[in-house]
């Protein structure tokens, strides 16, 4: 079988195309950064006569392409747009920016099968149609991985090198030490004390966390401590001396001790101790309806939180910064009731003969302020590519515009139709009572889901128990 003749490069122009750029933390002999390479990709757009739009920029900044377990949302995202005939050209500093892993690019050449692509790199270009170029490929991506694995195995060896030798493995600073994580530094590491001391003592981590907060002290990075960071702290064997290497403790390391091994050991026994006689005080957890559903009007989710009686409580509620914390509280059983009963009155009047999985699209706000938002990543691109503003400008002010445009993309979710059947239609109610009598929670939960992309609760008007008023259902498009 004859491979199709390549396409000629006078007849690209006008034709659109993507850019890919990644940059990750391995040690690859080329680390040109992600911005240095959209601008070189761009030239090459603009010799090519080619049409790149704002959206068709895809990065993944810090993912490396030869962890095979690694999660890659620019590349699944511009996969998808090659799928659906997006575009016809991609445009790479390099192919091993793009794929180090031959499934990468078996991946790509099966979508080539189907859409005439090309691929274009500061040297050359690929015609994914042409055989002798996917078999140029092939070679390049085999000699990419066998030189990850290669990167990957000198690493691995150096890092049990160095845990045989009680050599510190740091990465972030840790509480206590300084970046070299061989040097105390006494005002943190008397920090450090108290918290032992205080949990032998039977204090708890929320009230060690408020008392290090109210003398105002910060975590290592400036964060606010917070329970969950004595609870780390309580658990960190570096603090002891004890070298960790895969998640088992292979010696004593050759940095000072903050804390004598006696202490640490005594504090892990104490702390499964707790945990046995927490589960044994608690009650049985019910089940709350409305998880993953019901949100604070601050922004933060809101949890299940027992007590005396059920409630939800914004997740802020524990946070020791002022500033941050939410107390927002509202009572479970009537606000699920609630939900409940707006949920059958949906359901009774949803017919669902001949649906398709059914997809949330974005509300006419959100999609005109996507579409402001790319009009301003246009102009700031422009700006950049014409050095009107630096690059550390142009780099955060791309990535507050990405943020907004994420959380609205966030919305868009594939919904199963399937969840409903046997509930919707004129014996909504009577089918519910059958899954509460069943105690089928994790059912009732899927449908709230289906229906509602949130119930959101804001702050009280009323001495009321329960006020209706402050809550606001958002539901999924359903049609």
């Amino acid at each position: 079988m004859t491979s199709p003749k390549a396409r000629q490069r006078n007849s690209f122009t006008g034709e659109r195309a993507a850019i890919y750029c990644r940059i990750s933390q391995a040690h690859d002999d080329d680390q040109t950064g992600v911005d240095r390479q959209e601008r070189i990709c761009r030239e090459t757009a603009e010799r090519l006569g080619l049409s790149v739009e704002p959206a068709s920029v895809y990065i993944d900044n810090n993912r490396s392409a030869w962890k095979r377990n690694r999660k890659r949302p620019g590349w699944d995202k511009l996969l998808n747009a090659m799928r659906e005939g997006d575009v016809r050209h991609v445009i790479v500093y390099h192919p091993d920016r793009l794929m180090r892993q031959p499934r990468d690019l078996e991946e790509l050449l099966t979508i080539a099968d189907e859409q005439q692509l090309t691929l274009h790199g500061q040297a050359n270009r690929r015609d994914l149609s042409n055989a002798d170029d996917r078999f140029f490929l092939r070679i390049e991506v085999a000699h990419a991985c066998r030189s990850s694995d290669d990167t990957s195995r000198r690493l691995k060896d150096a890092m049990e090198d160095e845990a045989a030798a009680g050599n510190p493995h740091t990465g972030r600073r840790p509480y206590g030490y300084d970046k070299n994580g061989r040097t105390i530094i006494e005002s943190e590491a008397e920090v450090i004390r108290d918290v032992f001391r205080r949990y032998l003592d039977g204090e708890a981590p929320g009230q060690i966390a408020r008392k290090i907060h109210e003398g105002g002290q910060r975590t290592a990075y400036g964060k606010t401590w917070e329970e969950g960071t004595v609870r780390r702290l309580l658990d960190n064997p570096y603090v002891a001396g004890i070298r960790i290497f895969r998640g088992k403790e292979v010696g004593t390391g050759n940095w000072p001790a903050i804390i004598d091994r006696g202490t640490w050991d005594e504090i892990q026994q104490l702390r499964q101790v707790r945990a046995v006689q927490d589960r044994a005080r608690r009650k049985p957890r019910r089940f709350y309806l409305l998880r993953g559903v019901v949100t604070c009007s601050c922004g933060q989710r809101m949890s299940g939180s027992g007590g005396s009686k059920a409630n939800y409580r914004c997740t802020r509620k524990a946070v020791n910064d002022s500033d941050k914390r939410c107390q927002r509280i509202i009572n479970a059983e009537p606000l699920e009731r609630f939900a409940r009963d707006v949920a059958i009155e949906v359901l009774e009047k949803l017919d669902l003969s001949g649906r398709a999985p059914a997809t949330t699209s974005l509300s006419e706000a959100d999609t005109r302020a996507n579409d402001d938002d790319a009009q301003q990543l246009k102009e700031l691109n422009e700006m950049w590519t014409a050095k009107e503003i630096s690059t550390p400008e142009y780099r955060s002010m791309r990535k507050t515009i990405e943020a907004r445009m994420k959380e609205r993309q966030r919305k868009i979710v594939q919904r199963p139709v399937a969840v409903l059947e046997g509930i919707a239609g004129p014996d909504a109610a009577a089918n519910w009572r059958r899954l509460e009598k069943a105690e089928d929670y994790a059912r009732m939960n899927a449908v709230l889901r289906f229906l509602f992309a949130a119930v959101i609760i804001h702050p009280a008007t009323t001495r009321n128990s329960f006020d209706t008023d402050r809550i606001e259902i958002e539901p999924n498009p359903l049609d």
